[in-house]
């Protein structure tokens, strides 16, 4: 098939989509849901005042986690133009989300996130791919030294526990973006993320001691960090990594490298509509809602196309992640080497 045809394969998916309506917006949704996610902050806000000085507060620590990654999730498709029609109406409310609620750049978040979306799994390009403490080929592996080679030597069983700091890390890495004038509007961010700061440390310290708030913010980030990283981490990790020079086109370079996680309308909301990754990254402004009716489409498509559709459930997806990250380590053990990068 000619590089020409290939490129029309797209063009012809995006006229079958467009044709169901799937990229309409679902604004009555997207109110509803936040509308939603507002009470429950604010429910579980009010809890943890009433509760006081308890350990009972750890359990408000767990839900506190799970109203924050959901609220994340809103951010990420708020950022995706997902919600509003208008752009400055999206951007705004994934600045109030991100800085002000959850406490995560958003700005920092959006640069990243993009890069991603434009080159998914590039050994190169996609930051996602790029990371201090994991590797996702031998040639990565190979070059981590010190305290990062023994982590990536271990990385497989090392990479739940990791997920415990990933919360910490994506608070102190976006306001180091912030604080470095590295994003748009810096001093509004800055002064949304100091806002949430000032707010979540001066509740918290009122309410408990010094000893229970400590532990209650170690407990919160912590799940938030872990919730994040698996929502994510079955979306790509374990797929084909690709290299310079690939001759991918757009249709093939984002259904090959992602990989949708099976399920209900349950794992729907669990993963905040990241398990239909593969129609995401084919259509990143598609509302959430719609991603299920597109899934069906998209499948069928890709097989009549003769394009590998890459789909199993949450927990083998989390298989193919640890066995991916144990194999990449496999030559800083002495035990063997991962097959090179985009041969997968």
């Amino acid at each position: 098939m000619s590089t020409q045809a290939r490129g029309s394969d797209f063009a012809e998916l995006s006229r079958l989509v467009k044709q169901q309506g799937l990229l309409d917006r679902r604004i009555g949704f997207y109110i509803t849901f936040l509308v939603g996610l507002i009470a429950a902050l604010g429910l579980t806000g009010v809890a943890l005042v009433l509760i006081g000085d308890s350990w009972w507060q750890l359990a408000v620590a767990v839900v506190l986690a799970i109203v924050y990654t959901q609220i994340a999730f809103f951010g990420h498709d708020a950022g995706h133009r997902q919600v509003f029609s208008n752009g400055r109406a999206n951007h705004t409310t994934g600045l109030l989300l991100g800085n002000l609620l959850v406490g995560v750049g958003f700005g920092w978040w959006m640069g990243k996130h993009s890069k991603h979306h434009a080159n998914p799994n590039h050994e190169d390009e996609d930051p996602d791919v790029d990371i201090s403490v994991l590797a996702f080929s031998a040639e990565q592996a190979a070059r981590k030294r010190g305290f990062f080679r023994l982590i990536v030597k271990h990385q497989a069983w090392l990479f739940f526990p990791l997920l415990l700091l990933e919360g910490f890390s994506l608070h102190i890495i976006s306001t180091a973006a912030a604080v470095r004038r590295e994003v748009k509007n810096w001093r509004l961010e800055l002064a949304l993320l100091a806002t949430h700061v000032v707010v979540y440390l001066t509740t918290v310290f009122l309410v408990m001691s010094p000893v229970k708030a400590l532990v209650f913010i170690a407990v919160h980030q912590g799940l938030f960090g872990v919730y994040m990283g698996i929502s994510f981490a079955p979306n790509h990790k374990g797929m084909p990594v690709l290299q310079a020079g690939h001759q991918l086109d757009f249709l093939r370079k984002q259904v090959l490298t992602s990989r949708n996680v099976s399920g209900n309308w349950f794992t729907d909301f669990l993963l905040g509509g990241l398990n239909y990754q593969i129609e995401h990254h084919l259509f990143p402004s598609m509302p959430r809602p719609h991603l299920r009716r597109a899934q069906a489409l998209v499948r069928d498509f890709c097989h009549r196309h003769s394009v590998s559709y890459a789909e199993c459930g949450l927990f083998t997806s989390y298989g193919h992640v640890l066995k991916y990250l144990h194999e990449a380590g496999a030559e800083l053990r002495g035990t063997g080497k991962l097959a090179p990068a985009g041969s997968r």
